[in-house]
């Protein structure tokens, strides 16, 4: 009998039901998302048992779909898209002109509209990128030339499904439906509703380009600078979330490609890397309830009813996108096997397909049949997508042995120059992750003590510090003064000018600790003999962090109490100087 579920029942028994059947699944060598599908389909409305809550379930994919494109941009940079523009822009485009008009010509056949063509073509045109990421990354081909171009002629696509989002309620009526609420509202002209369109896209890009770089890296900066990993994890999801929600309240523009942006914008930081950590889990989980969010909506019944529509739709999808994106890559004078990579990871259809056959439905374009037919293709190439690109990788390899000439200097050119560009990105990703080991490597060499806390504390130490310069003669600290920070010399000379005498510190020495553990006012004035360059550490960082770290906090008590005592014992040998 069925029963009604809340969130808390949806999301236990989505993850109960998807750990099982993904088990199951990878146990007879298949992708763990056809389990995930098959869940889906066991709590959906259309099979018997136990029938989850889809709206809430799809709410819920979306924050999938949304972390999964937020960790995609903070792997793709913006130079990565520039680099594989020349064959990701016209290979993209052209996949979904043919791709479309082979969708209107199955809908002709079937005696639809031409509005129904269109929307149906358009769904099954675009790839998943769920799907797509999972396949590379089993593969370890997201970041070889292939995977990067593979993503970039996806993230085009996406663009290209935005305009058609917001491009489809304008053109409704024109195509044989009835325009939307928010249509009659503004009854604007066509041309009008397009420009806008274009302009609030190119508005909400050129934020997100020009001034998120100069934004987010600062605020992660100064939320990583608490010492407060959950903080941190939540400003990161803010981020993300508030980016994707913002894009789409204020710019019409995909939820997905909003949180792409954050990600792109968030990867300029020196802090990307652990971002991507903290967001991991997350998006793990929710790209679950993605799948099973897609199973739900799927009915059986349609493949005994309508058969050959489904395996027609099906054939567009694996064969029909497959020679078309393989055909483009050649054209284009790319190598063999990176057309197969694409033919491979671009025969299937995911999320937007899925937001495409709703709005056709609500628009009066798209009949009830053709969601249902859009939906089990989507779940049918999903499933056999491994096949496919198992298929295409074999095939790849049996031109490689039987036209080895061919297929080894056929696109060379295109590729070495291809390769060349993502060289020059790779080489100045790893200058900066070099500039920032060597940075931690020589504060450990400069101040020993460092060594007894990890990398992950260094790092937040480099975050806590606050760089000063001091010029000879000049005093650092003043005897008297409130204990309020505690000093690292990373170059020059100071001397702690005491009522017994002066002492001199070097580089890799520290002072003003004493005042900071007694809470007491500086003893001693401390006067620049150099050209000086301090590491500042603050009060408030200086307990936060010794407070997370209580073995560096010994070494520097100890340390300051070896020097009150040497402190005391000159004094006393100095005193006993002056009586004798």
């Amino acid at each position: 009998m069925h029963q009604e579920a809340g969130l808390i029942a949806t999301v236990a028994i989505s993850f109960v039901f998807a750990a099982v059947l993904g088990y199951c699944a990878d146990r007879l060598r298949l992708p763990p998302l056809v389990g995930y599908l098959f869940a889906g389909i066991l709590m959906g409305p259309f099979t018997p048992g136990f029938v989850a809550d889809t709206e809430l379930a799809s709410q819920l994919a979306e924050m999938g779909v949304i972390l999964l494109m937020f960790g995609v941009g903070l792997h793709f940079s913006a130079s990565d898209l520039l680099a594989v523009r020349g064959i990701a822009v016209p290979g993209a485009i052209g996949q979904i002109l043919f791709a479309t008009l082979l969708g209107v010509g199955l809908g002709e056949l079937w005696g639809w509209s031409l509005g129904a063509g269109i929307v149906f073509g358009l769904s099954l045109s675009v790839a998943s990128t769920v799907v797509l990421l999972k396949a590379l990354e089993e593969r370890n081909l997201v970041n070889t030339a292939g995977g990067r171009v593979a993503v970039g002629w996806l993230i085009v696509e996406d663009l290209a499904m935005v305009l058609a989002l917001v491009l489809l309620p304008a053109l409704a009526e024109l195509l044989g439906g009835h325009a939307s609420d928010a249509a009659h509202g503004l009854d604007l002209p066509l041309w009008i509703t397009i420009a806008l369109t274009l302009l609030k896209v190119a508005a909400f890009a050129a934020m997100a380009i020009f001034l998120g770089p100069r934004i987010v890296p600062w605020l992660l900066t100064l939320i990583a600078r608490t010492g407060s990993r959950e903080l941190f994890t939540l400003t990161v999801l803010a981020i993300a979330l508030g980016i994707a929600f913002g894009s789409a309240a204020i710019f019409g523009v995909s939820f997905a490609l909003g949180a792409f942006f954050a990600g792109v914008v968030m990867s300029e930081s020196h802090l990307s890397h652990r971002a991507a950590a903290d967001s991991l889990p997350l998006q793990n989980a929710f790209s679950v309830l993605f799948f099973v969010s897609v199973g739900m909506l799927f009915d059986p019944s349609i493949i005994v009813q309508h058969p050959l529509a489904v395996i027609s739709a099906l054939a567009l999808i694996i064969v029909g996108k497959a020679i078309i994106s393989f055909g483009i890559v050649v054209l284009l004078r790319y190598p063999i096997g990176m057309g197969l990579t694409a033919a491979g990871g671009l025969a299937q259809i995911g999320e937007f397909s899925f937001i495409l056959a709703g709005l056709g439905v609500s628009l009066g374009l798209l009949p009830h049949e053709g969601q249902d037919l859009i939906l089990a293709a989507a779940i049918l190439s999903i499933t056999l997508n491994p096949l496919v690109i198992f298929v295409a990788e074999k095939l790849n390899r049996k031109i490689r042995v039987k036209w080895p000439r061919l297929h080894e200097s056929y696109g060379r050119k295109n590729q070495d120059a291809l390769a060349r560009e993502l060289e020059k990105i790779r080489a100045l990703g790893e200058e900066r992750a070099r500039q920032h080991h060597l940075r931690i490597q020589q504060l450990v060499e400069t101040f020993p003590l460092f060594s007894e806390v990890g990398e992950d504390a260094l790092e937040e130490l480099l975050l806590l510090f606050n760089p000063k310069l001091a010029s000879p003669g000049e005093r650092v600290i003043r005897r008297g003064d409130r204990g309020d920070s505690m000093y690292f010399i990373s170059s020059g000379a100071v001397e702690v000018r005491l009522a017994s005498g002066a002492v001199r510190l070097e580089p890799g020495a520290f002072f003003g600790e004493m005042a900071l553990l007694s809470g007491g006012r500086r003893t001693a004035d401390v006067i620049a003999v150099d050209f000086c360059q301090f590491e500042v550490l603050e009060r408030r960082d200086f307990n936060m962090f010794m407070s997370r770290h209580p073995n560096l906090r010994a070494i520097v008590s100890e340390m300051a109490q070896k020097r009150t005592e040497m402190n005391v014992m000159r004094q006393q040998w100095e005193k006993s100087m002056d009586l004798s």
